[in-house]
């Protein structure tokens, strides 16, 4: 008789965990806010607009015109400067696909990908590989900018109410001049949470 009422209450309680938890498919594009922090709608939102506006400043745009070349970029550092974990690096790729296939610049590799790359590159000349096939030495393609930027927020707060404000900015910087060429700012994401039993 125990035994029976203690499979049932362990069936009973698998039971209703399993009715506790569900997963719905959603379009990638849908906007979801379930916390009120940074989340893939604005790593979206902001990338998007930034490059866009980044591709559309004259010096960029008539680069090819007045240099007979699409200008190569490559993208540097994004500083988190946010009161919350934002991993920026999902922000430097998104934006360097963006550059990439909007077919207006040339995008370079940067950081651990470009090391990683150099590494083969001296590898090859070990002798190890074919001679038709090893990749030459100082044949590199140079950047003319580097992007670089940073997200901040600024957060309100009173009583169980808090709004979160988002900037997320983006400099491209002509890497042999060090003249700062676009300063780009997407300030368009501001968040109310209300929470009536915690805190914000």
């Amino acid at each position: 008789m125990k035994k029976g009422i203690v499979l049932f209450c362990c069936a009973l309680a698998a039971f209703l965990v399993s009715c506790g938890h569900s997963v719905n498919r959603v379009d990638a594009d849908t906007q979801i806010d379930l916390s009120g922090y940074w989340n893939d709608t604005d790593l979206r939102l902001a990338s998007d607009s930034l490059i866009k506006a980044c591709l559309e400043t004259p010096r960029i745009s008539q680069f090819d015109t007045t240099r007979g070349k699409l200008p190569v970029i490559i993208v540097g550092t994004f500083k988190n400067a946010s009161d919350e974990h934002i991993d920026t690096s999902i922000l430097s790729q998104r934006l360097e696909a963006s550059i990439l296939n909007s077919g207006k610049a040339e995008f370079v590799a940067s950081g651990d990908l470009r090391r990683e790359i150099r590494s083969e590159r001296e590898d090859q000349q070990q002798g190890y590989t074919d001679d038709a096939t090893v990749a030459a030495l100082g044949r590199e393609t140079g950047a003319d900018f580097i992007m670089t930027g940073s997200v901040k927020t600024i957060v309100d707060r009173y009583d169980k109410t808090a709004t979160r404000s988002y900037f997320i900015t983006a400099e491209l910087t002509d890497i042999t001049t060090n003249r700062r060429v676009w300063i780009g700012e997407y300030n368009e994401i501001k968040k109310v949470i209300r929470n009536p039993s915690v805190k914000p």
